[in-house]
């Protein structure tokens, strides 16, 4: 499975905000991903669902947000 970091990260009508867009691979064991590897190198992500963007983002308590 890979993520891609930098996709549709806020501003003006949902574009990215960095033009360019890193590739990475992650891990599953089953249907499970290790939350360290999601976020090794950032404290948000961006999860397309559909049309829609949701993030999902580590709090400093080390608690998961995901909205819309």
């Amino acid at each position: 499975m890979s993520a891609t970091s930098g996709d549709d990260i806020g501003g003006a009508a949902g574009r990215a905000e960095s033009p360019s867009a890193t590739t990475r691979t992650l891990t599953m064991r089953g249907s499970r991903i290790d939350s360290r590897e999601i976020f090794a190198a950032e404290r948000e992500i961006i999860i397309a669902h559909g049309e829609e963007n949701y993030r999902l983002r580590l709090t400093s308590q080390n608690k998961l947000i995901l909205t819309k």
